[in-house]
């Protein structure tokens, strides 16, 4: 197999979680770099000579030096981080509902609000992971739009999650644009049924593809939580049963998803000639194998697959 490298794009943060009033555990987190460090667990250990590069900014504190520590013991180079001097890095409290599902609080340091992105070499055969509110906030839009147009330039597969919170609808009039933006320039988009309620009006994603998502982006992933995934590609409408599991927390559920896929191009060398349209086999192939990384992290308090996770694959 070719050497390629494996980029992630987004926000880092340290999460802590709390369940009934009380702290549960502190992890380094962000939906992009979840999926970085099961990247780099599963990839990272089959396929050591892939480079997996977290492209994200921290500050200058405690905090960046346990999250760039944490990186590099999983298999993911810090060569992309940024540390903005004097700032301290940004924390997350993940507040755990009965269902296990989080709602969250972010404390940011208003003085590493600006992204500052160095430059990245992409070339043909890389994956790009990016998304969420990292990728349409004015404070961060420039710099993200700037290197996923770089990828896409390149020939590197493109794969966004927009991972859109209702806490964001009133930012929707100008970030929808965006969102749309994104979706246009990348080769899968992932959105769960709420994201494209919040985003779209509309829950049928049957719908939204034909009608909207196709003349965007040849592939789109809906997943639909504990109840079942989506997928759709040029004549392909595909549902995938999602089996029922005990869950932990539901944090880095969609994450883990997105590194399953990644995984799975990887291990089946689906390369880019094939993101014109996934076939209903191809899918078949990287879905199940993204639903397993998906239960798995949910039956941990961490935002990650297990270490060992790679051995039952």
């Amino acid at each position: 197999m070719a050497t390629h490298r494996i980029y992630g794009i987004g926000e880092t943060v340290l999460d802590i979680v709390f369940k009934n009033g009380q702290p549960q555990a502190a992890v380094p987190g962000g939906s992009t770099f979840n999926a970085m460090i099961s990247v780099g667990r599963t990839v990272g250990a089959r396929f050591p000579d892939t480079q997996i590069v977290m492209v994200t900014q921290v500050g200058t504190d405690y905090v960046a030096d346990l999250v760039t520590d944490f990186m590099e013991k999983n298999h993911v180079s810090s060569e992309g981080v940024m540390r903005i001097p004097g700032a301290q890095s940004t924390l997350s409290l993940a507040l755990l509902d009965e269902h296990n599902d989080a709602h969250y609080e972010f404390y940011r340091d208003k003085r590493a609000a600006e992204f500052e992105a160095g430059e990245m070499e992409f070339n043909e055969g890389d994956i790009v992971v990016f998304g969420s509110f990292f990728a349409i906030s004015s404070t961060t839009r420039e710099q993200t739009k700037r290197l996923i147009q770089q990828a896409h330039d390149a020939g590197a597969i493109i794969y966004y999650d927009i991972n859109f919170r209702k806490s964001h609808m009133l930012d929707l009039p100008t970030t929808k644009v965006a969102i749309e933006e994104n979706c246009a320039m990348s080769d899968i988009v992932r959105g769960s049924s709420e994201d494209i309620e919040n985003v779209f009006g509309s829950t049928d994603a049957a719908m939204l593809y034909k009608e909207h998502l196709s003349k965007l982006c040849p592939n789109f992933i809906c997943t639909k939580g504990a109840k079942e995934v989506e997928v759709f590609s040029s004549g392909v409408h595909e549902i995938f049963e999602v089996p029922k599991i005990e869950t932990v927390t539901t944090i880095g559920a969609g994450d883990n998803f997105n590194a399953g896929v990644v995984y799975s191009l990887m291990d089946f060398q689906i390369g880019k000639t094939s993101m014109r349209g996934l076939a209903a086999g191809e899918w078949r192939r990287i879905v199940p194998v993204a639903i397993r990384f998906s239960a798995n992290v949910c039956q941990s308090l961490y935002n990650y697959v297990d270490p060992d996770f790679i051995d039952t694959l």
